[in-house]
């Protein structure tokens, strides 16, 4: 019984030390995780992301797709900033196009039928998920395959998967050294 509880207790040892050698260097890593994932996840109701504007036919037809890209380019040349555009989220049944930059965090809203600029905001949500996957280092540093997010999210979600299989391990050993005892 004593040989048993004293190698249990050797083996809650190993698992603590193991969980403060995780813990320690990725608790920063965590807490970004945990905090950007719980904005996200609220991102609609704390308005982080604009709402989509519609428009109505009124008996009008669609405008094609390269006269919203020409209005996004010059509406976002005029103020002064990149106008690489990454998508065009073409949206015919609520009458818009969204369209988003490669560049910046800007939105530019235009509407289906006239071509006019209906809403202009910062993706605050696509921010903070760049920073939640590790990517807004790639961005920052304008890496195209992106080996910081890779880095970064498989480093954290293996000392994650580390410290939930040790932390399990601290949580069982203590009890089953108990059972014994008793």
């Amino acid at each position: 019984m004593k040989a048993k509880t004293k190698t249990l207790a050797k083996q809650s040892r190993i698992y603590r030390k193991l969980h403060r050698f995780v813990a320690v260097p990725f608790v920063v890593f965590m807490f970004i995780m945990g905090a950007t994932g719980l904005l996200l996840a609220w991102k609609d109701q704390l308005q982080f992301k604009p709402s989509t504007q519609k428009s109505f036919a009124n008996n009008r037809d669609l405008i094609s797709l390269d006269v919203i890209k020409k209005n996004a380019v010059a509406y976002i040349e005029k103020m002064n900033l990149s106008s690489e555009i990454n998508r065009i989220d073409y949206r015919p049944n609520k009458g818009t196009a969204k369209v988003r930059f490669e560049n910046h965090f800007t939105e530019l809203q235009i509407d289906c039928y006239s071509g006019q600029i209906i809403s202009e905001k910062q993706r605050t949500a696509d921010i903070i998920e760049m920073i939640h996957e590790g990517s807004i280092l790639d961005y920052l540093f304008k890496n195209q395959s992106k080996p910081l997010k890779l880095i970064y999210s498989t480093a954290t979600s293996l000392a994650l998967i580390l410290l939930s299989f040790s932390g399990f391990w601290l949580w069982l050993k203590p009890r089953q050294i108990k059972k014994i005892k008793s």
